[in-house]
Parts: structure tokens; sequence; C-alpha cells
């Protein structure tokens, strides 16, 4: 049962789940859990594949009924929900207009503006007039105006171009119109935003800006994600869904990891501790039972037996099977070469006379926006994309590539198990079922049909035919996206044991982090390479970055030994002073712009309530059109003022440093 109120205990608590419990047939998913939800919460939700991380968000929005306990929120408790389900949307509005449904009360009332203009075109009653000035004031405090350009600024931040912005929705591809609905969502500033998968269809650019506008979201927010690397960057809690039950830590996952472990260790302390006294007690009721002198002190001690609370074992945790690659025969040292090559798709150019080598003992992640041609590059080394320039196979290489097309290749009619062995790699059936387990393929799972597996449980499939391939070179698009934790975990401790060669495409940074000893970026249609792993490339990004920014001013005082710098520091301080001078002759104007503005503001609101000019159809028109490009001038004047008198403190701060 769902009950709205106000919380007179905790007037901050948005959302209180108390003593949940959820039935999905005669499978119970939660049982007698609770989760509270301040704001300010930035909330990991983790599990396996399937305990029902997706159904809990799907309680907190009201979409499923709980069997028992409460789910009490708020008043007027404003929900987003970002999940797979949005896909059935369909539209062929453009994506920016998509974006702007955000706005839905912005849009109400410039939809209600538009048709008071059109009304006082042929009437001039004083009401409409007044009307027409109320929603005008309306939409300017839901900023109206801006509704465009917030909605332009976060659709780029999420990787698509200026000229995407019109075109329309049903021309994108699904990873991309999860981008639409993404920004949409984030648009509409909910006070709890639910988020299901997101980084699923990011490039690491749009991940990266996601986080940074995720660090200074308002409201609370809940995250279901397998990405190691952003659940530590943006959530305080973790809640892990476990054997039915919510489990809170507090920190990221790094500090839950941490945790975890030292729950475990003092559970099982405890149980042991426990088992002893009981096993000693036990020992007690045995010897003295049948002596009438103990008799009643043996009684006693075993109905207090009885009523202790018995603390349980600590479960091993997730399966730690081993998933094993193996490789039939060595390749040559060089096992692919690439001279001159280019490659094109229209004016779009994504290789461009470029050279690479790839060597035994390589791990490589191409690393790069979406649309920088990572897939193309894999699809060039390994020989099924046409391009110009030469591509030299090495000796003895046997390549296995994994990727999205590679599912039109499993047999639709075969079993999963029955697909396995197809592959012909003389494993038996109790170690192919065993991989199939570290898939997520459980019991007689495993007997499915192809044709009837999801999209994601087929690319399982594919890749688990990859593993036991016996190639010696593998080319691996996103092989994360349909995994959970334990199950990456499993794939990079088999891929650090692997002794063929890789090259690997991957938004997961954990994954590439933990996998790759070289990193290949697509620059400029060029291949540039860097000789170490990941978290080696951040870093050299960032050296990389700070050279390259403009050198600050620094008031520098000379040692006393060396009098002869004196003048130069006088020539700094006077530099710094006329850029002072500058900015504040800047600021100046700028503040004098504004007014002005405001001003004409005021006078355009009065020209509109003048009978002489709203019963002029062309007037009203000219007059409304300038009080729209005033509105625009003062909000791009304010942002200009406070940039320079940013810059203003920043050189007093020098002067008087």
């Amino acid at each position: 049962m769902y009950y709205l109120c106000a919380f007179n205990s905790n007037l901050s608590m948005l959302i209180a789940l108390q003593d949940i419990t959820f039935e999905f047939g005669a499978r119970t998913i939660i049982k007698d859990s609770s989760l509270h939800i301040i704001p300010g919460d930035r909330i990991g939700l983790i599990g396996l594949n399937g305990t029902g991380k997706s159904t809990l968000l799907r309680i907190i929005n009201g979409e499923y009924s709980i069997s028992k306990g409460s789910v009490n929120k708020i008043r007027n408790l404003s929900l987003g929900f970002f999940n797979q389900d949005l896909l059935s949307f369909e539209t062929d509005d453009s994506i920016l207009n998509v974006g702007m449904t955000a706005f839905s009360e912005a849009l109400k009332v410039e939809k209600e503006l538009e048709e008071l203009t059109e009304k006082l075109e042929h009437s001039q009653d004083e009401a409409t007039l007044h009307a027409y000035s109320d929603k005008l004031h309306e939409f300017d405090i839901l900023d109206g105006y801006n509704i465009r350009h917030k909605t332009a600024t976060v659709l780029e931040g999420l990787g698509f171009t200026t000229a995407d912005l019109e075109r329309p929705y049903n021309q994108f591809s699904g990873g991309w119109r999860m981008r639409v609905l993404l920004a949409r969502i984030i648009l509409q500033k909910p006070d709890v935003l639910m988020l299901d998968e997101p980084t699923n269809h990011l490039d690491l650019p749009s991940i990266e800006w996601l986080e940074k506008y995720l660090s200074n979201y308002d409201g609370a927010v809940i995250i279901v994600s397998h990405d190691r690397y952003f659940l530590d960057r943006m959530v305080n809690k973790v809640v892990e869904l476990y054997q039915q039950e919510l489990h809170h830590y507090a920190g990221n996952y790094s500090d839950y990891e941490e945790e975890k472990v030292m729950r475990r260790e003092l559970q099982q302390r405890a149980y042991e501790n426990q088992q002893d006294y009981i096993k000693q007690q036990e020992r007690f009721i045995e010897r003295f039972k049948a002596k009438a002198s103990k008799a009643a002190q043996a009684q006693s001690i075993a109905k207090r037996l009885d009523k202790i609370e018995r603390i349980e074992q600590t479960d091993s945790g997730p399966s730690k099977i081993r998933m094993n690659f193996s490789v039939d025969k060595m390749p040559g040292k060089i096992l692919c070469t690439l001279e001159n090559v280019s490659k094109s798709f229209g004016s779009n150019t994504i290789l461009k006379n470029t050279s690479a080598e790839i060597n035994r003992g390589d791990k490589i992640a191409l690393i790069g926006a979406n649309g920088k041609g990572k897939s193309t590059l894999l699809r060039v080394i390994a020989g099924t994309e046409p391009f110009e320039g030469n591509r030299i196979p090495g000796h003895n290489v046997v390549t296995s590539f994994y990727a999205q097309h590679q599912l039109e290749a499993l047999h639709m009619d075969n079993e999963i198990l029955e697909e396995l062995k197809g592959v012909g790699s003389g494993r038996t059936e109790v170690e192919l079922r065993t991989l199939l387990g570290c898939f997520l393929f459980q019991g007689d799972d495993v007997f499915k049909k192809i044709r009837i597996l999801s999209g994601g449980e087929k690319a399982r499939v594919a890749l688990g035919k990859v593993i036991i391939g016996q190639a010696n070179f593998l080319l691996l698009d996103e092989p994360t996206n349909h995994l959970d934790m334990n199950s990456v975990e499993m794939l990079i401790d088999a891929l650090g044991k692997y002794e063929g060669s890789l090259v690997l495409v991957s938004h997961d940074r954990y994954f590439v982090s933990k996998t790759a000893n070289k990193i290949w970026e697509i620059v400029d249609g060029e291949i540039k390479e860097f000789k170490g792993n990941y978290t080696e490339w951040e870093e050299w990004k960032k050296r990389q970055a700070l050279a390259a920014a403009p050198p600050k001013a620094e008031k520098k005082s000379p040692p006393i030994a060396q009098p002869v710098q004196a003048p130069q520091k006088t020539s700094i301080d006077k530099d710094l002073k006329r850029e002072l001078q500058k900015q504040q002759k800047q600021a100046q104007q700028l503040e004098e712009q504004i007014s002005k503005l405001k001003e004409q503001l005021k006078q355009l609101e009065a020209d509109m309530a003048n009978p002489d000019v709203y019963g002029d159809k062309q007037k009203f028109r000219n007059t409304e059109d300038a009080y729209k490009k005033a509105n625009t001038d003062l909000t791009k004047a304010n942002a200009e003022y406070e940039e320079v008198f940013e810059k203003v403190m920043e050189l007093e701060e020098k002067m008087n440093g």
C-alpha cells in the first residue's frame, strides 16, 4: 500500500520504504526490507543480474504494488525514471523538440501566448491584453526564453552535434535515442532521479559529462550500473540487493567492497564463537540431563539455547568460477600491420593515411568518442571492412571477432549448449555448462533455443563462442555490455591470463584499466599510440592539458641578492594593473548595459499594454520581437558580467598577493 504524506518526524525525507515485501508470482524478490531516501543522496543500487534491482525502482516509481510494508513519499514529489522500456517511444519530431518536452509547463504557456497573440490581432479588449501580459510574465518566470539553449547544451553534452539537433528522432539508432530520452529526464530536474544503466549507451566523453552534471545535481539520485568507475565517482551510499534483502553501506563502490569483506569476517567470527558456545552448552546438557542435582540447570540451559537468535554462517558470495581462453597455436611476432590506411563514409573521414602495427602480446584499447571510427578500425584490422591502403596479416594468426553484428552468425534453431558444442573446441559438456554459468545461463537455461533469447542473452552466447574458439588474436567490441559485475571480473581474470593478443573497444573504464597494456586513440584520422595502461594514459592526458593551457600571470618577488630583477617585477605589476583597469572598465560598461536593458524591458512591457500598440498588428509584433531580443540580450549581458567580475576578482587578488 502506498501512502502520500508529509513526514513529521523527518521533514527532509523524500521517500521511505518501510519493511516492504514484494513477490512476483511464487517468487519472493524483496523481503522485509527498508530504504530511506533524503535530498543529496547518491545511491548505487547493486546486485547480481535478476535479483530485482529494476523491480525495486519500479516499486519506487509506483508501477508495482508491494504485498507487505509501506512506501511513503512527500507530497508533490517528482520522479524521473530512465530505463530501457522508454525505447517504445516513437516520433518524427526533431531531437531538440523531444528534449524540450521536459519543459512542459513553459511550452504550455508559450502555446497560450501564441493563441493570445493571434487573438489580439483581431481584438483590442483590455482583458485579453492583461491575460497576455500575465502569461508573458509567467513565461519569463519559467525561463521560457532559455529552454532551447538549455536543451541544446545537454544534448551536445551527451554527444550530439549542433547539426544533429534538428534531425528527426526516428532517424537515430536505439543507443542514440536513449541519449535523447536521458537528456529529457535530466532537463526535467526531478526531486528523485532514477537511472537504470545510464552509461550503457554513452561513450567516454559523454560519461564524463554526465558525471560532472550529476555531481552538481540538487535532487537525490539512484543509480543501477555495472560501471565501477562511474559508481565510485558518483555515489555516496551503496544498497545491495542480495538474498531478497537490502544491505546498506556508506561511501562509494570501493568503500562497499572493503566494508563487505570486513562485515563477512566479523559475522564469520561471531558465528564461530556462537557455535563454540552452543557446542559447549550442548555437551553440558548431554552430560548432566540425567543427573538429579544438575537436571534442572541442564533443562534451563536447553530452554535458553532454544530461544537464542542463531547467527548465520557467511555465504561464499557470488560464484568464483574461472573462465579460461586457450590458444591453439603461437603466431609470429607481428600480428597485423596497417600501412597508409584511409577510410571515409561520404564526407566523413574516419582514417586518413595512418599506419600502425600490432605485436604479439599487445592488449590494445581503442579510446575515444562515438563516431571517431573505433568499430570501423576493428573491422579494418579484421579484414571485413573495405579501405584504402594496405593491411598485412601476420604469420599463424587465428582471429576471433566479437561484436553486435556477430549475433547474426548464431544458428537460431540451436540450443545454447548445442551452439557452443558446434565450435569444436573439444571441451566437455560439464566445461561448457560451467562457462555458460559464468555468463548467467544456469540449469535448464542452456537448453533454450537461440531464437527466443533477448539481444543481451545472444550477445553472451556469442562471447562464450569467442572464449572457447582457441584464437590467438581477439577483436572485442563492447564485450561487457550485457554482463554483471561478477561476470566482468571473471572476463578480466581470463583476459589477464590469456596468452594471445587483443584489440578491444569498451566504455567501461574499469574493464579497460584492468585489461589493456596499450592505448590507441584516433585523432584527426590518425592512430595515436600510448604505451601504458588506461590509468597512466589518463594521467598523461591531464599533463598534456595542463601544458597546453596558457600560463597564469604570477607576481614574483625578486631575491634580495639580485636587486637587478626589480624592474621586471615593476613591469609585471604594470601589466596586471593595465589588465585590471581594462576589466574594471568592461565591468562598468556591462553594468550600464544591464541597467539600460532592464529599463528597456520595463518600457516595452508598458508599450505592449498601450492600446495604440496592441491595436496595431504590426506595431505589436515589432514591440513583442523587441521584448524577446532585449530579454535574450539581458541574459547574455548578465553571463558576460559574471565572467568579467570573476576576472576582476582574480586580478585584484594577484595585485594584493
